[in-house]
C-alpha cells in the first residue's frame, strides 16, 4: 500500500484535534444489560464525546499469537462467555465493521505484521461497554488483538504507532479492569458496590497514582509493584488495553477517573478518559 488509505476516503479527513482516548473497566458481561451506576458512568461519557467517524477497540477478550485487526464489513456479535442468562446471548450489536479503517490500522502499524481477520467480529468486552456509547451501532466498530506472547513495553510501543488514527476522528477505547482477580471473588459480596480487599484497594490506588503522575513506565513494569499489584494483575489480558490508551496520550493532555468502585472485593470498574 503506497499510501494512507483513509487519506484518500470519505469521513476519515484529519482534525485539527485528536479524539479522547478511554479505559472502560467493563466487569460482567451482564452490565450490557443491567442498569446500575458504571453503565450511567459509560452513558454519561459517551455523551461528552464528539461523534466519532468510527471505534477502534483492543478488548481483554481477544489474545492471539501475532496482532489481528477485524476487517469484516458486518462483523458479528460475539457472546463468548458461558453461564449466564439466556437473555445475554440474545444480545445484538449490530455496528458496522470498517474495512477500509482495518487496512489502515495494518498499514501504520510497523513494529509487527498485523493479519486481516474476518471471523472474530465484536466481543463482550468491547459491545458490553459500546453499547452503552453509542446505542443506535451507528458508528463502524473494529477491534485489534493483543499478542499473547508480546511484553507490556511491546503493547506500549505498537500503540503509539495508532496516534495518527485519533486525528481521524477515531476514538480509540481500551477494555479490561485495573484489578481483575476471579480466583479471589467474594461471591458473597458481589451486590455490594464498593467492597474491595485491602490489596485490590492498595493496587487501584497505586495505578491511578501513576496514570495521573504520567509515569507510565512504572506500569509498564507492574510486576515489579508488589503483592498487591501481583494479585490485581495475576495474567495480563485485562491490565494491557490501558498500556495502548496510555501510550497515545499527548503532552498535557487532562486525564479524568470515573466509575472508581470495586465490586466483589478483587474486581475495580475503575475507568479513564484522556482529552
Amino acid at each position: 500500500m503506497k499510501m494512507s488509505t483513509l487519506n484518500n476516503l470519505a469521513g476519515f479527513e484529519g482534525n485539527t484535534l485528536p479524539m479522547p482516548l478511554l479505559f472502560l473497566g467493563h466487569g460482567s458481561p451482564m452490565n450490557a444489560i443491567e442498569e446500575n451506576e458504571f453503565v450511567q458512568g459509560w452513558r454519561e461519557t459517551g455523551k461528552s464525546l464528539p461523534k466519532p467517524t468510527a471505534i477502534l477497540c483492543i478488548s481483554a477478550h481477544w489474545e492471539t499469537r501475532g496482532t489481528f485487526v477485524t476487517a469484516m464489513e458486518h462483523p458479528p456479535t460475539n457472546h463468548d462467555f458461558g453461564g449466564f442468562p439466556p437473555k445475554l446471548y440474545e444480545v445484538q450489536y449490530p455496528a458496522p465493521g470498517s474495512p477500509v479503517l482495518a487496512a489502515e490500522t495494518k498499514h501504520i502499524i510497523t513494529k509487527t505484521e498485523v493479519e486481516l481477520d474476518h471471523k472474530w467480529g465484536i466481543d463482550h468486552g468491547c459491545w458490553s461497554v459500546v453499547k452503552h456509547l453509542y446505542p443506535d451501532a451507528e458508528v463502524p466498530v473494529i477491534q485489534l488483538s493483543m499478542d499473547y506472547y508480546s511484553t507490556p513495553q511491546a503493547h506500549y510501543d505498537l500503540a503509539k504507532e495508532l496516534a495518527s488514527l485519533r486525528k481521524k476522528g477515531i476514538l480509540i477505547v481500551g477494555s479490561g479492569n485495573l484489578v481483575h482477580n476471579l480466583s479471589h471473588v467474594a461471591w458473597d459480596k458481589l451486590n455490594e458496590v464498593g467492597f474491595a480487599f485491602d490489596w485490590a484497594t492498595e493496587a487501584n490506588e497505586t495505578m491511578k497514582k501513576y496514570i495521573l503522575n504520567g509515569d507510565h513506565q512504572k506500569l509498564i513494569e507492574y510486576k515489579t509493584l508488589g503483592r498487591s499489584m501481583e494479585l490485581a494483575v495475576p495474567t495480563a489480558e485485562h491490565f494491557l488495553p490501558l498500556l495502548y490508551i496510555l501510550a497515545l496520550k499527548e503532552e498535557h493532555e487532562r486525564v479524568t477517573i470515573f466509575n472508581d468502585k470495586a465490586i466483589a472485593g478483587s474486581l475495580t470498574m475503575t475507568s479513564v478518559k484522556i482529552g
